[in-house]
């Protein structure tokens, strides 16, 4: 869990207050991925073809994207893109497809275009300029050619196989490959120095939650999941007391939403809040649940904003309020990306027609072990996946040279990147430990990939375990890398190919002593699994479950331009 708070130029030092805090929460997003296809031509590196003939170059026009196959009924809304290098009038040009055969209107273009029989479900996705065709097209979700012909003549063919839902077909320096239609494409940001206020779930749930009712402007607040009492009245007091509250929630987590989580949305929806879900049927993929990663323009606002991910009391989370503007205005960045796509519909909407599980609420009661405490940071790294997250978190493993301590639910794999690299740091004399999950829906391949690893380890100093609770917290959720004792990797990512690849996760990377020794002792504590000091038990009641482990929170005391960065 990361909280990021945003601050005045005019503060400066350890009397800095922490401002007007306001919450905004980015939503979990999942990117789909499949196989590339073949394309015309001689094959390039990633396995696509493609090559221009004389007559498409003499003609300067390209086809440059394919949309097959979109997350909606029937289809509708597919596309294709050309890129016309000068003036051209293309009466009399049709788009053909290994069936069907539609004409070009008289209409003399240049630039990008979008070519679509159906051009009042695209005009609304895209920023090109859409020409409507005469007549009707459906093109293969299991591949076919698709070519742009000119008296009979093909001046531009792509051939591609098994569209992936959702993705674009696109053809980027050359080569052609399959990306999420939408898909962002952030870089790792760094600023710093900085404060950060450090603290772990389930002792001290109040860190997080008290930003709630200190927002005076406005709080945007989405999770994978929100059944929380509590916060729903934190928000609807914001509300009355006049801040814009926006919720945004998963469409389909794993067990489907509970019919607990609806009673919560629906007070939330009866108090005036607009509460949206993301990835509803234009943009889940039913059969796996995964929703794509979209983004699109924003409007500029200069409201003052937090951003919180999610967070659940019952389980050990690690988490940072940072207080730093320039991972502030990148995470604002972020959810403007995420959540300004069509794939978010109204929960009035989205719920009509729905089923929802039963659930109860957990009323269990865990001690207050671990006090927040603040601390100065050196260096804030801002990852995101999946866009840089993977390679970011690889390169602090690989250049460990005294320790480093993981905390995951499980590892998916020994071959993963993740494994191989605390593998590696072992075989050059890193200390290596990491603690897993004894939760019974991961137990037996957790304790599994334990034996396998301790093993294989022989005289190496790597040792993996799993976490005995001791009535402390009920499991491990977090996930954290400490490395040297200096750097603290704190967020969602798990270590797995769709966490790392697929979905929509924020993590930081925070450097400085004073945040390793707070992380460390947490760490070394859960790894002895025991009980050192139990002070009053803190009810889970304080923060009830709002999604699944991880708070990843942006507070904002100045004025902020809401723009999203491509």
């Amino acid at each position: 869990m990361v909280t990021v708070e945003r601050v005045s130029e005019s503060e400066s030092g350890s009397e800095r207050g922490w401002g007007l805090k306001l919450i905004l929460v980015t939503s979990v997003l999942l990117l789909g991925t499949s196989s590339i296809a073949l394309a015309v031509g001689p094959t390039n590196s990633t396995g696509v073809t493609t090559i221009a003939s004389d007559t498409e170059r003499a003609a300067g026009i390209e086809i440059v994207r394919v949309y097959p196959n979109p997350v909606t009924d029937g289809d509708r809304g597919e596309f294709v893109v050309i890129d016309v290098s000068r003036k051209t009038n293309v009466s009399g040009w049709e788009l053909r497809d290994e069936e069907s055969v539609v004409s070009l209107p008289n209409r003399t273009v240049s630039g990008w275009i979008v070519l679509s029989t159906e051009p009042k479900a695209v005009e609304n996705i895209t920023d090109e300029p859409v020409l409507q065709l005469t007549g009707k097209i459906s093109l293969s979700n299991a591949g076919e050619r698709v070519r742009l012909v000119r008296d009979g003549t093909s001046v531009t063919t792509v051939e591609y196989s098994d569209a992936p839902e959702g993705e674009l077909y696109q053809r980027d320096s050359g080569e052609w490959t399959w990306q999420p239609f939408g898909a962002t494409d952030l870089s790792v940001v760094e600023s710093g120095p900085s404060a950060a206020r450090l603290f772990v779930l389930p002792d001290a749930p109040k860190a997080p939650a008290s930003t709630l009712d200190s927002a005076t402007d406005r709080i945007l607040l989405g999770g994978y999941t929100f059944t929380s009492d509590r916060i729903a009245s934190a928000l609807v007091r914001a509300h009355r007391r006049g801040v814009h509250v926006e919720v945004l929630v998963e469409s389909g987590p794993v067990g489907g939403i509970t019919t607990q989580e609806k009673t919560v949305l629906d007070r939330l929806t009866a108090a005036g809040i607009d509460v949206h879900v993301l990835g509803g049927a234009c943009a889940i993929c039913l059969s796996s649940r995964e929703v794509r990663c979209r983004r699109r323009p924003g409007a500029r606002d200069d409201r003052k904003l937090e951003t919180v991910r999610r967070w659940r009391s019952l389980e050990p989370g690690w988490g940072a309020i940072v207080r730093d503007s320039v991972t502030a205005d990148e995470l604002a960045a972020v959810f403007a990306a995420d959540t300004g796509w069509l794939d978010t519909k109204r929960w009035r909407e989205f719920s009509r027609n729905e089923t929802f599980e039963p659930s109860e609420p957990s009323f269990e009661s865990y001690p207050s072990t671990v006090p927040p405490k603040t601390v100065p940071v050196e260096q804030t790294r801002l990852l995101a996946a999946p866009d840089n997250a993977e390679p970011e978190l690889l390169a602090v493993m690989n250049n460990a040279t005294e320790s480093i301590s993981v905390v995951q639910v499980s590892i998916e794999g020994f071959d993963g990147p993740f494994t191989q690299a605390a593998l590696q740091a072992a075989r050059r004399g890193v200390e290596v430990r990491i603690l897993l999950s004894n939760a019974w829906y991961v137990q037996d391949e957790n304790r599994a990939l334990a034996e396998r690893l301790n093993r294989l380890a022989g005289d190496s100093p790597l040792e993996v375990r799993l976490a005995e609770p001791n009535g402390r917290f009920e499991k491990i959720h977090a996930k954290g890398v400490i490395v040297d004792s200096d750097q603290v990797v704190v967020g969602s990512l798990n270590w797995n190919p769709y966490s790392a690849r697929e979905n929509r996760e924020i993590a930081v990377v925070l450097m400085g002593d004073a945040v390793g020794e707070y992380f460390s002792s947490v760490f070394d504590a859960d790894w002895r699994g025991k009980n050192e000091e139990l002070p009053t038990p803190i009810p889970v009641g304080i923060i009830a479950a709002l999604g699944i482990a991880i708070l990843i929170a942006l507070v904002l005391a100045n004025a902020l331009e809401f723009e999203p960065k491509w």
